[in-house]
C-alpha cells in the first residue's frame, strides 16, 4: 500500500502561480537609442522561433521539477503487509560459569560423554533460539565476570558467542556475586522500560572468587526488581581411576554450594535447579520456559519504507537540466547574433 506522511505539503503545489499573480510586475527602464544605418543586423531578434521553443520546454520541465519537489517533502512511503512481532519487553541474562571445574566430563550428549561446559551449551543454545521476543544477554565468569553480550534481540549473535566461549577464559575460580552484580548493573542501566527482569545463573561450585560476596549483590538484585533462576550443574557421582589401579567412585559436585544458590533464589522470587545430567538440564530449560513464557504473536505491525528520494532525485536531474538548457538558450542567441551581424 502506498501512501504520503504529510499529504498536506500538496497544497504547496500552486505556490508558484500566486507568488506570480500577487507580485507587482517588473516596471522595465527605457534604455537610450542608438541609431544604426541598418535594421538587418538586428534580425535575430525578430527570428525567435527556436528559442521560443526552447523557453516552451523549459516551462514544462520546470513545472515537473516543482511537483516532484512538493512530492518529495510530502514523504511517499511503501507501507508492507501486517507482520506478527512477538515481544514481551523481559530483559533476560544468562551467567554460564567458565571456572576449571566445568571441564569435569560427567555429562552424555548423544552417545558420547563430555564436559560440563559443552553439555550447557547445547542446551542453552536451544532455549536461546526459542526466546523470540526477549532481550537476551550473556555474561561469562570465573575469577573475574564479563559482559560477553549486551541486551539484545539478535539471539543468533548471543549463541555464536556462547558457542565460542572456553574454559578458563575469565580464570579458574568463581566469582558469582560480581556475575551477579555485572547483571544488575548491567540491566540497570538498560533502564526501567521492561516489565520482566530475569538472570539465569548456571554454575558447579562456590564462591571463590571476587569483591561482591553472592548475598550482598542479590540484595542489589532485589531492589530493582531482578529475579534470578540458579542452577547447579555436576552429577552425584562419578567412576574414576584410582592410582591403584582400580576404579573409584567420587562426588564430582562436592564443592557445589547449593545452600547459597538456593538464598540468592529465595531473596528475588526465583527459584533453584540442580542438573545431575543432560536430560535434567534439559528439564530445567523447558521449566524455565514455562515459568518466563514467550509472549504470544501480536499483530498490528506494518513496516513502512520511506521513497521520497526517488522524487527529490527527480527534481533535482530535472533541475540540472534545466540550467543546461538555459546555457543552450543563450548560447543559440548568442551565436546567431554573431552570425547575422557578420552577414550584415
Amino acid at each position: 500500500m502506498w501512501s504520503l506522511a504529510w499529504p498536506w505539503m500538496l497544497l504547496a503545489l500552486p505556490l508558484p502561480l500566486l507568488v506570480r499573480k500577487l507580485m507587482p510586475p517588473v516596471i522595465g527602464t527605457q534604455d537610450a537609442g542608438l541609431r544604426v544605418p541598418s535594421f538587418r543586423g538586428f534580425a535575430v531578434l525578430a527570428d525567435r522561433s527556436e528559442v521560443e521553443q526552447l523557453l516552451n520546454w523549459r516551462f514544462w520541465i520546470a513545472v515537473m521539477a516543482w511537483g516532484l519537489l512538493v512530492l518529495a517533502a510530502a514523504r511517499p512511503e511503501r507501507i508492507g503487509d501486517e507482520l506478527d512481532v512477538p515481544v514481551s519487553g523481559r530483559n533476560l541474562m544468562l551467567a554460564v560459569d567458565l571456572s576449571g571445574s566445568m571441564d569435569a566430563k560427567d555429562f552424555e550428549l548423544g552417545s558420547r560423554r563430555v564436559d560440563r561446559l559443552t553439555a550447557t551449551k547445547a542446551v542453552a543454545g536451544d532455549f536461546i533460539g526459542r526466546r523470540e521476543g526477549d532481550r537476551i544477554g550473556l555474561i561469562l565468569f570465573g575469577e573475574r565476570a564479563y559482559l560477553q553480550v549486551p541486551l539484545t534481540l539478535d539471539r543468533e549473535t548471543v549463541n555464536t558467542l556462547l558457542l565460542e566461549a572456553f574454559i578458563g577464559l575469565a580464570g579458574e575460580k568463581t566469582a558469582i556475586g560480581d556475575a551477579i552484580t555485572l547483571a544488575v548493573k548491567r540491566i540497570h542501566d538498560q533502564g526501567s522500560e521492561a516489565g520482566e527482569q530475569v538472570l539465569i545463573l548456571l554454575t558447579d561450585g562456590a564462591n571463590t572468587a571476587g569483591e561482591i560476596d553472592p548475598m550482598k549483590a542479590a540484595e542489589l538484585a532485589q531492589q530493582i526488581g531482578l529475579r534470578i533462576y540458579t542452577i547447579g550443574i555436576g552429577a552425584e557421582q562419578m567412576v574414576v581411576s584410582s592410582i591403584t589401579g582400580g576404579m573409584r567412585r567420587v562426588n564430582p559436585s562436592a564443592d557445589l554450594d547449593e545452600e547459597t544458590l538456593t538464598k540468592i533464589a529465595d531473596l528475588t522470587g526465583g527459584r533453584y535447579f540442580r542438573a545431575k545430567d543432560t536430560a535434567g538440564l534439559q528439564e530445567i530449560y523447558r521449566l524455565l520456559d514455562e515459568m518466563e513464557p514467550v509472549a504470544e504473536p501480536e499483530a498490528g505491525f506494518r513496516p513502512v519504507k520511506s521513497l521520497y528520494y526517488w522524487p527529490l532525485s527527480g527534481a533535482f536531474v530535472l533541475a540540472a537540466f534545466l540550467a543546461f538548457m538555459n546555457v543552450l538558450a543563450g548560447w543559440k542567441i548568442a551565436r546567431a547574433s554573431k552570425v547575422r551581424f557578420n552577414a550584415g
